[in-house]
């Protein structure tokens, strides 16, 4: 299956995005009105389970599919399969928009995953060695991000008049060690490297190590600064984020609570952001 139901479908009568948008996200004559969002498993999943009881009180039922990859969610939205997604951060929205055309926006920022730099060979960043080879995910869209992070730590310098959110291997000016990179994996894919011991290092994003039972915090040997710009967010068909579901929806990802849970729950793994 391309997806796994991660929610339970409550009541008989399921309301489309259709009734959700011409309602205006509000329940009549006992009915609820159905929300259905995608999400990663961990942690855009287990968040929206928490969501659940706040947005059924205001009646929208909050239906949550889990996906494994980056592709299918946005196309799910595209297609109308879903009302809105929850996986992905601002740069690789942007890049998604522009290589595919989508008419998705950004309905609000709610979380930070720093992320991380895994070995199962070495203890510390220090520690790689010359001609090193480091594995990355293949998309572009998180390359500037993954290298700023590695600057940050000492081990490369990017050009200096490169913007950092675009940057490429090919901006890397200066590389001590001859850090070699490979960007040809799926990002689902990092973690079995990682276990298997491929490469001396992986970068992996943060949903997939916790997904995996990874901490990073603990288990990382360098990891991204949490004043990272790369906001995940929650995306919707344009016009769609001024329904009123989608604005609950976002509104109770933001509320105390929830911010509470995900700092709680992940103890700085996943950080939530105000703005």
């Amino acid at each position: 299956m391309k997806k796994l139901a991660a929610g339970l479908v409550v009541g008989a009568s399921i309301l489309t995005l259709a009734a959700c948008g011409s309602e205006g996200g509000s329940s009549s004559e006992g009915e609820n009105t159905t929300l259905t969002v995608g999400a990663s498993n961990v942690p855009h999943a287990e968040i929206l389970e928490q969501v659940q009881p706040i947005l059924e009180e205001q009646g929208i039922e909050l239906v949550i599919e889990a996906y494994q990859d980056y592709v299918l969610p946005n196309q799910d939205l595209d297609n109308g399969d879903l009302d809105a997604n929850y996986f992905q951060h601002i740069p690789y929205l942007e890049s998604q928009i522009a290589d595919n055309g989508y008419d998705f926006v950004n309905a609000g920022g709610i979380h930070i995953e720093p992320i991380g730099l895994y070995s199962k060979k070495f203890g510390s960043i220090d520690e790689l060695p010359e001609g090193a080879v480091i594995l990355m995910s293949n998309s572009v869209a998180d390359h500037g991000r993954v290298l700023s992070m590695l600057e940050g730590a000492g081990l490369i310098t990017l050009d200096p008049e490169v913007e950092k959110t675009t940057a490429t291997i090919e901006d890397v000016i200066e590389n001590p060690k001859n850090i070699e990179f490979d960007p040809n994996y799926e990002a689902a894919l990092l973690v079995q490297m990682y276990e298997q011991e491929e490469g001396d290092a992986v970068l992996i994003n943060s949903n997939y190590a916790l997904d995996a039972g990874i901490n990073p915090l603990e288990d990382s040997i360098a990891i991204e600064d949490s004043n990272s710009p790369y906001v995940n967010v929650i995306a919707v068909n344009a016009g769609d984020e001024e329904n009123e579901a989608i604005v609950a929806l976002v509104e109770a990802l933001k509320s105390d609570e929830i911010q509470e849970f995900i700092l709680d729950e992940w103890g700085g793994s996943v950080v939530p952001v105000t703005e």
